[in-house]
C-alpha cells in the first residue's frame, strides 16, 4: 500500500512537471534607453530582425514622450521562445545610450542582469548603434555570423557599410557570453498593428486613403503612402476636409478609407453624420490615445470607445470592431470593408497607441481575403444623387412626416440586416480554460497582456472583437460564470457600461488603467492572482 502512495505521487508530480515544462516559457525583458534622435528604433530593428530570423517571438514596447528632440525614450524587447505580445516591470537587461538611462532603470534590473554602456562603444559615432547591438548578441550567445548577415541585408549598399561590420565585431568581442540561445525552427514574422491594418485595407483593395498626420494613425498614412499602387494616398489639410472628400470618392464609387484619432474624429462627427443620412459606405481607423483634449499624445488609452459608438447627431447605423492582435488587425479591416460596402454603412476600425505602434511578432496566416463587391451606380452612367437632408429613395428632398418616418425604420431595419451578417464573423474569442468559472472580460489591445498574465492560471477570457454590435453569447458567458473581471485602460470602464446597457449585468469587479501605459503582464497576473484569493 506504500508502494501505490509513493507511485501515484511520483506519477503526479511527473506530471505537474510536464504540464509546467509545457507552459513555460523562456523570457528576457531588455530595455534600450536614450534621448529622441539618438537612434533607439535603428538599435531595437537591428537586434529585433535578428532575433525573428533566429526563430524567437519579440514584442516591442516603444515609449516616448512628444518633444521632438531630446526627452527619455526606450523601448523594451520581450524575447521568448514561445509566442508573446506583452512585456514585464522587471528587467533582465539595459543597453543605455545615456546617463539617464541608466539612472532612470536601475530599480528595474533584476539580480544578476546585465548593462551594455554607451561610453565604451561612442567613438564609432553613427555606428555606435551597430557596436551596442553587436554586444547584446554576444550576450544572448547568437552567433556573430547571424548579426553579420543582418547587417548585410540592411546597409549593404550604403557607404557605412565597412565601418559598420568593425562596429559589430568590436561590440560583440566587448562581452562575455550570459545566455545560450539556440537556434529555433519557428517561422515568424513581426509588425506594428498600424501596418497590419495598412495589409487587411490593401487585400481589400482599397481604392483611396485620405487622412491628416495625428499620433497614432499616422504610421498607416505613412505606410499605404509608401506602397502605393493601384490606390490613392492624400492628405488633405485637416480632419473636416479628409471626411468630406473621403464621401466623394466613395460616392463616386471608390472603396475609401480615413484614419485619424480622438481629436480628429470630434472634428469628422458632422461628415460621419451624413454619411449616415447618404448611405454611402465608410470605412473609419481610429487610433485612440489619452484624452481629453490633446492629452498625452504620444501614449494609449481606450477612452475613445463612446465617441466611436455613439459621436455623431441623429441616430444611424454603425458598425465598430477592434482587433486586439496582428492577425486580427488584418482580417478585422477586410471584414470592415466588406460590411461597409454591403449595407452602405459606416465601419470603424477601433484601436490605441499600443497596438497601433508597437510591434508584435506572430507565426499564423490570416484566413482566407473576402472579395468585396462595389455595386453601386456611378455618377455619370446614370443620375445618382446624395442628399444630408431626409429624401425619397430617388434623392429628392422631403421633409413628409410620413416619409421621415419610414426613413427612420429603414435605417434601423438595417442594423438588424448587419446583425445576422456579423454572426458570420468571430464577433467574439474564447481563451485561457475554457471550463473554468473565472471570467475576464476585455477588448482590442489588452489581450496580449491578459493572455500571457494567465498563463497557468484558472480563468477564462472573453474577448470583445465586434463591439457594435455587441453578441449576445456575452450575456450567456456572464450568467454561467461565478467571478467576472472587467479589464480596460480607461477609468470609467466603458465596454463594462455597454455591457450593461445591452444585458442590464453590472459587472462589479474591475482592473482599470488609465496613466497613458499599457498593461504589463507581471502586474496584471499579481492582480488576478490576488482576486483569485479572494472569496
Amino acid at each position: 500500500m506504500l508502494i501505490l502512495i509513493l507511485d501515484l505521487t511520483l506519477s503526479t508530480y511527473l506530471y505537474i512537471l510536464l504540464i509546467y515544462y509545457k507552459n513555460w516559457k523562456m523570457r528576457l525583458n531588455i530595455l534600450i534607453g536614450g534621448k529622441a534622435g539618438q537612434g533607439i528604433s535603428k538599435v531595437s530593428r537591428i537586434i529585433t530582425k535578428t532575433l525573428v530570423d533566429y526563430g524567437y517571438f519579440i514584442f516591442n514596447y516603444r515609449d516616448y514622450p512628444s518633444i521632438i528632440r531630446g526627452g527619455h525614450n526606450f523601448s523594451v524587447l520581450s524575447i521568448s521562445d514561445k509566442p508573446i505580445a506583452s512585456h514585464e516591470s522587471k528587467l533582465d537587461g539595459i543597453i543605455a545610450l545615456d546617463e539617464d538611462t541608466k539612472k532612470i532603470h536601475k530599480k528595474e534590473l533584476k539580480k544578476n542582469s546585465f548593462v551594455i554602456d554607451y561610453k565604451k562603444f561612442i567613438n564609432f559615432g553613427i555606428n555606435m548603434n551597430i557596436a551596442l547591438s553587436g554586444a547584446l548578441m554576444k550576450i544572448l550567445g547568437i552567433k556573430k555570423k547571424i548579426l553579420i548577415n543582418q547587417i548585410e541585408k540592411s546597409l549593404k549598399n550604403k557607404n557605412s557599410f565597412e565601418d559598420s561590420l568593425k562596429a559589430a565585431e568590436y561590440g560583440y568581442n566587448s562581452q562575455s557570453q550570459k545566455y545560450n540561445l539556440k537556434k529555433l525552427k519557428n517561422n515568424i514574422s513581426i509588425l506594428s498593428g498600424n501596418k497590419a491594418i495598412a495589409i487587411g485595407a490593401t487585400n481589400s483593395k482599397i481604392d483611396v486613403y485620405l487622412a491628416y498626420p495625428m499620433t497614432p494613425s499616422t504610421e498607416l498614412l505613412h505606410e499605404l503612402a509608401s506602397k502605393q499602387n493601384n490606390y490613392i494616398v492624400f492628405q488633405p489639410e485637416n480632419e473636416i476636409a479628409v471626411v468630406n472628400m473621403a464621401l466623394g470618392a466613395s460616392f463616386a464609387g471608390a472603396k475609401t478609407m480615413i484614419g485619424t484619432s480622438g481629436g480628429g474624429y470630434d472634428l469628422m462627427t458632422e461628415g460621419l453624420s451624413f454619411q449616415g443620412q447618404s448611405e454611402i459606405p465608410l470605412v473609419v481607423y481610429l487610433g485612440s490615445r489619452p484624452g481629453p483634449a490633446t492629452g498625452l499624445p504620444t501614449y494609449t488609452s481606450q477612452g475613445d470607445l463612446d465617441i466611436a459608438l455613439r459621436a455623431g447627431h441623429g441616430e444611424f447605423p454603425r458598425i465598430v470592431i477592434s482587433p486586439g492582435d496582428i492577425i486580427e488587425c488584418i482580417e478585422k479591416t477586410n471584414e470592415a470593408f466588406y460590411l461597409s460596402e454591403k449595407h452602405k454603412v459606416l465601419s470603424i476600425i477601433l484601436s490605441d497607441k499600443h497596438l497601433a505602434e508597437n510591434e508584435f511578432s506572430f507565426d499564423r496566416k490570416p484566413n482566407k481575403i473576402i472579395n468585396i463587391i462595389v455595386n453601386r451606380k456611378v455618377p455619370g452612367e446614370v443620375i445618382v444623387k446624395a442628399s444630408g437632408y431626409e429624401h425619397d429613395k430617388f434623392g429628392n428632398v422631403s421633409e413628409d412626416a410620413e416619409l421621415a418616418k419610414k426613413n427612420a425604420e429603414a435605417r434601423m431595419k438595417k442594423y438588424e440586416q448587419i446583425k445576422k451578417e456579423c454572426k458570420k464573423f468571430e464577433m467574439i474569442k474564447i481563451h485561457g480554460n475554457k471550463k473554468s468559472k473565472n471570467l475576464i472580460i476585455s477588448w482590442g489591445s489588452t489581450k496580449g497582456a491578459i493572455i500571457d498574465a494567465i498563463n497557468n492560471l484558472d480563468f477564462k477570457f472573453l474577448q470583445v472583437l465586434y463591439l457594435k454590435p455587441l453578441s449576445n453569447k456575452i450575456k450567456k458567458e456572464i450568467l454561467e460564470a461565478k467571478k467576472v473581471i472587467l479589464i480596460e485602460c480607461n477609468i470609467t470602464g466603458q465596454l463594462g457600461r455597454l455591457i450593461r446597457e445591452k444585458t442590464g449585468i453590472s459587472i462589479k469587479k474591475r482592473i482599470l488603467k488609465y496613466d497613458g501605459r499599457p498593461f504589463r503582464s507581471d502586474e496584471l497576473r499579481k492582480e488576478l492572482e490576488n482576486n483569485l484569493e479572494d472569496k
